[in-house]
């Protein structure tokens, strides 16, 4: 509180802006206040593991391609979206070609040229770097930069996804690095620019205080537009309930990304209004095969049959979600919805554990070769609502004779990559509650190919099917929308039939925002594409 205070008085002194008070706490009126669940490990755009790093890298730094409000390609540092129509995608789809706006800048005045995105893109490779995927940029050959604003990828076979992929809204979306400013150092892991980056998009860091806030301030010399809103206060604050009372003090702007209990409990407040958004979302029951007894088909269909989806979306989610089929949701031209959703179905997954050896033992829990099939079941702790949702599906498994051991885990440390030991990544569970927002194109290879395991890349399912990888690769060999489709769809069916995840439900993205608050359309990955045009 007196911290607010003096920082009021200074801008005042220095007539930077006036404050007014907003809530219970004084905020300068032209400050932007968003609260994100995950204390950030990194600022380093191609260092992100998961979707909150990648929301404020995306207001400090550039993708070459974006997508608007209705998931339509649209130029970020490009000039235009490369298509085999305008010759930026040649026709045997092995060059891929952009031509940089000759007006976008660093942050420190520098011109962003085409030896960035080749920096960029090497660093990504590098593989000393703690790069959660490299899914799509190990599709290039090599990447020739014959001006300063033009950059060509050559690919080593047809790569369909790549405009979406590579530096665009892909699963992980990564951004460009200034090579002038990183170019002198052997690993980008742990560099004082991760911590206040230099990007080249509408707003700067300014500060950092690890566990508290991030501030940035308006780029005035932005490319596609100085933006409207002077400057931004990410709070971290790790628990939904606290930014539910925030929100009612009347102490915050934007919630990002707030689960279904909180955007239920705030729709009726005055002044806050609730945005849904369509997206590429799911939220699953991800199950690790590499561990047995989940090594073992069966079981994993017996647990997935003894998950009652459709209760969990009554209780949990208030009429913001729909019941899933398998990864691919109705955001995508790939979603196909003749897919059967799963049985629930108690009975037959009893069936099945007894099949595969796992008998009720006196205290009710299955047993085999005198060992309890005792799962370790985790999460990443956001407060009482995902504790709940972990607990009702291990009450569920329960019923069929399976226990589950709970443990939740800060989301810092549960999405951190394979090489910082975070949960997922390293394989550290049996079943985890795993949500997931994937790419604007459907391509879903780096989650299920067996190449693709951490480090290398999304595949924390440990999962490894021959006919699931020809599926994929012919997806990502063809430029032909309708052959893809086809792929995609046997791809759903054999993942529905393999079970390395059982997906629960498809949520699409939520977000609380005072009434004060406008511009705001996030277009299912990013929020922060059209960031320059948000206002007051």
């Amino acid at each position: 509180m007196r911290r607010s205070v003096v920082a009021c008085l200074i801008a005042i002194l220095f007539a930077q802006s006036g404050c007014s008070r907003i809530g219970s706490s004084y905020t300068p009126k032209h400050t932007l206040r968003i609260a994100v669940l995950i204390n950030p490990n990194t600022l380093n755009p191609i260092l992100a593991a998961n979707t909150i790093e990648s929301f404020i890298d995306g207001l400090f730094a550039s993708e070459l391609v974006t997508l608007n409000q209705h998931g339509q390609e649209i130029p970020d540092l490009a000039r235009a979206v490369p298509s085999i129509r305008n010759h930026g995608i040649s026709t045997d789809g092995l060059t891929i070609t952009y031509h940089l706006r000759p007006n976008a800048r660093w942050q420190d005045g520098v011109p962003v040229t085409s030896r960035d995105v080749a920096f960029t893109w090497r660093a990504i490779m590098n593989p000393i770097n703690n790069v959660i995927e490299r899914t799509g940029y190990e599709q290039v050959r090599r990447v020739l930069t014959p001006d300063a604003h033009t950059v060509v990828f050559v690919l080593i076979r047809p790569y369909a996804p790549f405009v979406r992929t590579v530096f665009g809204e892909s699963d992980s979306p990564f951004r460009i690095l200034p090579e002038h400013l990183l170019a002198r150092y052997r690993t980008l892991n742990h560099i004082p620019y991760n911590s206040l980056p230099i990007g080249s998009g509408p707003f700067r860091v300014v500060k950092w205080i690890r566990g508290d806030r991030i501030e940035l301030a308006a780029n005035p010399h932005y490319y596609r537009g100085a933006p409207k809103i002077a400057k931004i206060l990410i709070r971290i604050i790790p628990n939904v309930a606290t930014i539910e009372a925030e929100f009612r003090a009347g102490n915050l702007d934007l919630g990002h990304e707030i689960n279904a209990t909180t955007a239920h409990d705030l729709q009726s407040v005055p002044g806050i209004r609730i945005v849904h958004a369509k997206s590429p979302i799911y939220n699953s029951i991800a199950l690790n095969t590499a561990h047995p007894p989940l090594s073992n088909v069966d079981v994993r269909r017996a647990l997935a049959m003894g998950i009652d989806s459709a209760a969990l979306i009554r209780h949990f989610y208030h009429g913001y979600a729909q019941e899933a089929r398998a990864d691919l949701t109705p955001f995508s031209w790939a979603y196909d919805p003749a897919i059967a959703l799963r049985r629930f179905d108690p009975k037959q997954a009893e069936r099945l554990l007894d099949a595969a050896g796992w008998k009720r033992g006196p205290d009710g829990i299955r047993q085999k070769n005198g060992k309890p099939l005792d799962l370790l079941f985790v999460y990443g702790n956001t407060g009482t609502t995902v504790q709940d949702f972990a607990v009702s599906i291990a009450a569920m498994l329960k019923t069929i004779g399976v226990q589950s051991t709970i443990k939740g885990y800060t989301l810092s440390l549960f999405y951190a990559p394979a090489q910082e030991h975070g949960i997922l990544n390293s394989g550290n569970f049996d079943v985890a509650l795993y949500p997931w927002v994937s790419g604007s194109d459907p391509d879903n290879s780096s989650q299920f190919l067996c190449a693709d395991i951490p480090p290398a890349g999304n595949n924390i399912f440990h999962y490894c099917s021959r006919k699931t990888d020809a599926l994929e690769r012919d997806a990502l060999l063809t430029y032909d929308r309708a052959a893809r489709k086809r792929d995609y769809a046997q791809i759903e069916e054999q993942l529905m039939n393999d079970v390395p995840l059982d997906v629960l439900a498809y949520p699409g993205l939520m977000y609380a925002l005072s009434n004060r608050f406008h511009g705001f359309a996030p277009n299912g990955i990013s929020e922060g594409w059209n960031a320059q045009n948000w206002h007051f």
